[in-house]
């Protein structure tokens, strides 16, 4: 007679955490553990003892594991995470009167120090307030790296069960991480940020949940799992984006959120691109446009110009062109207030400048396009404060466009008015285009003003 499921609590130790993604992602394809254990060529008791936490899984294993369950690397990735002591740490875990699995393993936020008692190395308590004594304090700062006075001595707890107010929690997560990811760049403190919140929303897709309630919580996790997508593509952390999308895209399956699916597209495409992966980006954009009329004008135009970008960098003028006439039709029809809250980016300037960058691609590869430069000054002026990189982005551009068209000291006025808003920013992206911008000032160092462009540029960025 099968045996009843065990209970897996993901933040015991680092096996168990692995072991109920394991068991997730099987269950997500409809798996028995026999099925999947013939897939990877090992026995089913073998994937139970995993998903059990009674053995560990090894590389190759993992990497066989995300094949067959097309989790897009997720669990490779876990297991690398976990580190090469994890087991010496689940062993020890596992000892009655020992400490509790190690939270740096584990990812989830911690708790600070009580303001009232702190604990000396011998276990004993002392007041707070003598403890901050001068003394107290300089002991402190010269007994190591900051870093030290925060590591926390435990992880938070995970709810019994999901609650609405969880997902409430992943949703305003990841509305302020988009909204700092977009003034701010992916890098820094916002990658931070956004990674260590999305371990705690996959945690959470590991404990019992409500028929009413799964749908939401997917669909919240694979809103923040493309904001962190994102930050990683910003961040040139292009394997990890990978990943996460990959996790973001199953999740919005999973919810059948059609919206959320093609926003997650039109991302990985965007990041197929810029990688050069031109094929790729041109099948990610067309998979967005599954059923295109299940999705608004809006998100068409934002996934034709995905395409035309994708076409473009090809260099099939023609098909890319074509493809901007479309976002350009979709867009015309755009009514805002049928748009899911995460499309609200895409208005009148982010569209110009998206389709700018598309003529901008076709312009720097010899095809003639004299809209690609007003294209590009209207998403300039047209960003708000709220949008400095994408403000900075299509600025670049600009002055790359112009410098190549001819005209470097126009080019120069403009390439140290997007300098200016680059050095705030944390954006390898745009470190990128400052870069391409450079080489061209180069081409005209005997010009005073694109040779102080190229020396300002070099300084700022460190070229």
């Amino acid at each position: 007679m099968p045996q009843p499921s065990k209970d897996l609590d993901p933040t015991r130790s680092p096996r168990d955490w692995f072991g109920a993604h394991v068991r997730h992602w099987r269950q997500v394809r409809g798996l028995s553990q026999q099925a999947l254990g013939l897939r990877v060529h090992v026995s089913g008791s073998t994937i139970a003892k995993i998903e059990k936490a009674e053995r560990p899984c090894d590389l190759d294993l993992a990497r066989s594991l995300d094949e067959a369950l097309d989790t897009g690397g997720i669990l490779a990735w876990l297991l690398r995470s976990m580190g090469a002591d994890a087991d010496e740490a689940l062993d020890d875990a596992d000892k009655p009167a020992g400490p509790p699995a190690p939270p740096g393993a584990l990812g989830f936020p911690g708790v600070m120090l009580s303001t009232a008692e702190s604990t000396t190395d011998d276990g004993s308590h002392v007041n707070r307030r003598a403890f901050l004594s001068a003394t107290g304090v300089t002991a402190l700062l010269t007994s190591g790296p900051f870093s030290h006075l925060i590591k926390p001595s435990e992880p938070s707890a995970l709810p019994t069960m999901v609650r609405r107010e969880d997902i409430e929690q992943i949703e305003a997560a990841a509305t302020v991480l988009a909204g700092w990811d977009h003034h701010y760049g992916g890098g820094g403190i916002v990658r931070t940020a956004a990674e260590a919140q999305l371990r705690w929303a996959s945690a959470l897709l590991e404990l019992p949940c409500g028929d009413t309630l799964r749908p939401g919580l997917f669909a919240s996790a694979a809103r923040l799992g493309m904001v962190v997508g994102a930050a990683d593509f910003d961040a040139h952390a292009h394997e990890d984006a990978r990943r996460v999308y990959a996790f973001a895209a199953a999740c919005a399956e999973e919810a059948a959120q059609w919206h959320l699916r093609a926003k997650i597209y039109s991302y990985r495409a965007r990041q197929a691109v810029w990688l050069g992966d031109c094929d790729t980006g041109l099948t990610y954009a067309e998979l967005g446009l599954i059923h295109e009329n299940r999705l608004t004008a809006t998100e068409r135009a934002m996934l034709y110009t995905a395409k035309a970008r994708a076409l473009a960098r090809a260099g099939d003028a023609q098909s890319a062109l074509r493809a901007v006439g479309q976002a350009d039709e979709a867009f015309a029809q755009s009514q805002p207030g049928e748009d899911p809250p995460w499309m609200s980016y895409y208005d009148a300037a982010q569209h110009a400048g998206d389709t700018g960058h598309a003529l901008y691609d076709l312009a720097m590869a010899g095809y003639q396009s004299a809209s690609a430069a007003d294209r590009l000054r209207a998403a300039v002026e047209g960003h708000t404060d709220a949008y400095p990189r994408s403000r900075v982005f299509s600025r670049t551009k600009l002055a790359t466009l112009t410098m190549a068209g001819g005209d470097p000291t126009q080019a120069a006025v403009i390439g140290h008015q997007a300098l200016d808003e680059v050095a705030k920013l944390h954006s390898q992206r745009a470190v990128d285009d400052m870069r391409h911008l450079a080489r061209l000032a180069s081409t005209h160092r005997a010009i005073p003003e694109a040779a102080a462009l190229r020396d300002r540029i070099k300084e700022t960025i460190k070229t």
